[in-house]
């Protein structure tokens, strides 16, 4: 079937902004969608998937995929319950980054998978952004400790000083009304 030139395909996408953002994970300070998240994303199974992913394994360094550890897979399980299939797995899941997520469209190369990767890259921007903006009240929550510190300590030295003004002054010992004979020394 030869396609129009000036037609073009409209896929309607009925995926939620949130189901792609809870997808994104931090596995080895990276974000990343395991490769089960991709394939329901891009509407094929994730053994379908993964075998276009092989077929085009030199497409997928490993700044854009890695396969996670067990210990990572049981995390993952273990936190995230849209993933509770995959505790009887076998295969250990791949981690694709942004750049990974991207070029698994391209391999898929259907009108779901690429419409779906511009909503899986903007979600990525939109957590790039919250972390940044995460960072930056961070640094302004330390300077604003270190700031009380300061002023708890000359708070302490002023405090310290109003209580010694409040405490009642030692009289000095008052020298004795009358004669007084001096005293003999004996030698």
């Amino acid at each position: 079937m030869e396609k129009d030139s000036t037609q073009s395909i409209q896929i309607e996408v009925a995926v939620p902004a949130q189901r792609i953002d809870s997808s994104i994970l931090v596995i080895r300070d990276q974000k990343v969608i395991l490769d089960a998240d991709l394939a329901e994303l891009y509407g094929v199974s994730t053994k379908v998937f993964n075998q276009a992913v092989k077929r085009n394994h030199d497409r997928f360094p490993e700044d854009f995929m890695f396969r996670s550890t067990p210990d990572e897979k049981g995390e993952v399980v273990t936190n995230c319950d849209h993933l509770r299939k995959l505790k009887y797995s076998n295969a250990l899941p791949s981690a694709f980054t942004e750049h990974g997520a991207i070029m698994a469209a391209n391999v898929l190369n259907t009108p779901r998978a690429i419409t779906i990767s511009v909503y899986v890259v903007r979600a990525f921007v939109k957590l790039r952004g919250l972390l940044n903006s995460q960072k930056h009240f961070a640094r302004k929550l330390e300077d604003l400790e270190r700031k009380i510190v300061e002023h708890d300590e000359k708070f302490d030295v002023l405090f310290t000083a109003i209580r010694g003004l409040m405490q009642p002054p030692t009289d000095p010992p008052k020298r004795r009304i009358g004669f007084s004979a001096p005293e003999e020394s004996t030698s």
